[in-house]
């Protein structure tokens, strides 16, 4: 750092007493500045921002996060005057991610507030690790960038970093080894002003780049290489310089055969009996549950399984004969706080009921009025909590709408809230992205037009009204469903008729810009219903296929009985790729669930060619086999599966399109 030792002398005389001159100041502390620590909310839980432990480590997970989440303004550091040091060290600890081929995802940034522009930033690829910084002379401004071969950093291990610069000199450490030493062209500027700019961890202020990986430490040293300070060091992967508070203590559990390097205590409270109460009193504390043999700890209201022995599927029975008032198109399970757990039935006549879970079995505690009743679906806002029905027809003046009702704590019941216009509603799919809510529609024709405008809504906080947002083109659309994966939204759209074949494409979109923008078409034939869901690392989508039709082609019984296929995400393409065909008769819904560490799929087959009596089959995920039957259950003209747990153990419920009665099952586990 031969610059800094050279401005020494010449600003010590500066500063020496009695010659009348004002001392020179630097414009930021020349101790570590904990960039991480300073970039913390408050609230980090509520903004996306998780701690997450890997290898008995703490750190941050920001890809759930908006890109501005984790940001502050530069003036909070640089307070004597806005210039970024000429010498300085970065010093970041992390866990990266596997990237496909020519991704880059950004470490930190210091962008202008103004005009976006990047003064500064640390990027990684797979092979590269870039610097970046903003140049300029009489002729103008550019972005240089100095590229580092990066280190073995994808090995699912923490590592350390530190950059050093000075002037034209950068230097790259990794886990305390041999440095590279790269000597550049374009030195680092000696007066980049950081006026007006902000700090950006992990992004550079939008989604694109957004670092998926764990970040523990991130540290800006002015003046002087932090090497020296970290290394040699026993863990060389963890050397600290500063590490935020919330990411210190002890480490987890050990892995095998290891000990604890930092012994500590902690009060310990378990409760034994039925399922106690988990609020912020209760927060850490541990209940035994000695029917299912597992032992919960209270974290943030929610009781997490700690130990548990493993549970397996045996055998499923029936618990309950849900009567209802008509045929039943689709259920929807929910619990509200402190009120219990509920089950909504979107029934084919002219009135809709809820009933509430009581003393191990559902009964009748609300009716609605609604017009062939569709489809549910709960959703919360804040603490306000939602409940929107599907109409399919319209009401007796003729109008068609829809309703979204909400629950009302005086009268513990829902009232209506908001009417919407719809078009033979088939589902409703609620989400939120960046803090707002959204609400989607399926539109399934318009008269006998099939091929017309779903809506997508999105609430107006002062209004406190959902508004149209965005229309998506369908036909015969049947179903929305939303998932994300990383930090992308997806919305896929079950497209079941055209108006003359069933031979549509459905589509999935993806979040871009503000709007949904198409990302993939699907070939499918009558799409009744998309499943999304997640083992391990793997991301799959399941699309239930329910009739092949053409107007110009005669009806076959056979028809009814046709593959309904399982997408899987592959990364590297960037596209959903067929995994496994079923065959369905007359598929109409997917649900995913699990008991114990087996994942399982049950499909809600409806009808074969000549009878509405047809089995409804189970499948258990078996790795390379894919999904494999294991129970076959006798359903009569089934609509829709959902899986509930309560204290006594799982279910599932399913509704009959063609007899008043909906079923329970209990799953019961050895």
């Amino acid at each position: 750092m031969s610059v800094l030792l050279m401005l020494c002398v010449p600003l010590l005389a500066l500063a020496t007493p009695g010659r009348g001159t004002r001392r020179w100041e630097p414009c930021t502390d020349l101790r570590p500045l904990d960039i991480l620590a300073e970039a913390l909310p408050p609230n980090g839980a509520a903004g996306g921002i998780r701690v997450t432990q890997a290898n008995g480590v703490r750190g941050l997970q920001l890809s759930a996060a908006a890109p501005h989440a984790m940001s502050f303004p530069a003036s909070r550091i640089f307070f004597q005057c806005d210039l970024f040091p000429e010498e300085f060290s970065i010093v970041i600890t992390l866990k990266v991610p596997n990237l496909p081929p020519k991704k880059n995802e950004y470490l930190f940034t210091v962008v202008t507030e103004e005009s976006d522009g990047l003064l500064l930033g640390l990027r990684y690829s797979p092979t590269r690790l870039h610097f970046l910084f903003l140049s300029q002379d009489a002729a103008g401004a550019w972005q240089t960038r100095v590229t580092f071969r990066s280190p073995a950093l994808m090995d699912n291990q923490w590592h350390t970093l530190v950059l050093a610069v000075s002037e034209g000199s950068f230097s790259l450490t990794a886990d305390c080894g041999v440095p590279a030493d790269i000597m550049a062209d374009v030195p680092f500027p000696a007066t980049l002003s950081v006026r007006g700019a902000r700090f950006f961890i992990g992004s550079r202020k939008r989604t694109k780049g957004l670092f998926t990986g764990l970040v523990r430490q991130l540290v800006l040293l002015p003046g002087s290489d932090a090497t020296p300070r970290l290394c040699p060091c026993r863990s060389p992967e963890l050397a600290v310089l500063s590490v935020p508070p919330v990411l210190q203590g002890p480490p987890g559990k050990p892995e095998d055969n290891e000990v604890l390097k930092y012994p500590y205590e902690t009060d310990l409270k378990v409760t034994l009996g039925s399922r106690p109460p988990c609020t912020k009193m209760e927060d850490a504390q541990f209940w035994f549950d000695a029917s299912r043999k597992g032992l919960f700890l209270c974290v943030d209201s929610q009781w997490v399984s700690v130990l548990a022995a493993k549970e397996k599927l045996d055998y499923v029975e029936e618990h309950q004969s849900l009567f209802t008032d008509s045929e039943t198109l689709g259920i929807e399970v929910f619990a509200i706080p402190e009120a219990g757990l509920f089950v909504a039935a979107a029934n084919r006549k002219a009135t809709s009921a809820i009933y509430k879970w009581t003393d191990g079995k559902f009964a009748s505690y609300q009716n609605i009025p609604t017009h062939q009743a569709q489809s549910w679906r709960h959703f919360t806002i804040g603490k306000k909590i939602f409940l929107a029905v599907a109409n399919f027809e319209p009401n007796e003046k003729g109008q068609e709408f829809s309703v979204i009702y909400k629950w009302s704590q005086r009268k513990l019941r829902f009232t209506p809230y908001q009417r919407v216009p719809t078009h033979s509603a088939r589902d409703w799919e609620a989400f939120e992205m960046a803090g707002e809510h959204f609400l989607a529609v399926a539109n399934h024709r318009e008269g006998d037009n099939h091929n017309i405008d779903s809506v997508i809504y999105k609430w107006n906080p002062r209004t406190r009204l959902f508004e149209a947002n965005q229309t998506i083109a369908t036909s015969g659309a049947y179903d929305w469903e939303f998932f994300t994966v990383g930090p992308y939204s997806f919305l896929a759209v079950a497209n079941a008729f055209n108006g003359t074949s069933t031979k549509v494409h459905s589509h999935l979109y993806v979040w871009l810009l503000g709007s949904f923008q198409l990302f993939q078409a699907f070939l499918t034939f009558g799409a009744a219903d998309w499943e999304v869901f997640h083992i391990g690392e793997r991301v799959f989508l399941a699309v239930a296929n329910s009739h092949s039709y053409d107007v110009e082609m005669e009806a076959r019984n056979d028809s009814y009985v046709i593959n309904s296929v399982i997408y899987e995400l592959n990364v590297t393409a960037q596209t959903f790729v067929r995994f496994q065909e079923i065959t369905t008769c007359s598929a109409l819904d997917w649900e995913f669930f699990s008991v114990g560490e087996d994942y399982f799929l049950v499909v809600a087959n409806s009808f074969d060619g000549n009878t509405f009596l047809v089995n409804s089959i189970i499948y258990r995920w078996q790795g390379y086999e894919g999904f494999v039957a294991v129970h076959s259950l006798p359903t009569f003209g089934c609509r829709d599966w959902e899986t509930f747990r309560t204290a006594a153990g799982s279910y599932l419920v399913y509704s009959s399109a063609k007899e008043p009665r909906s079923r329970v099952l209990k799953l019961r586990t050895g």
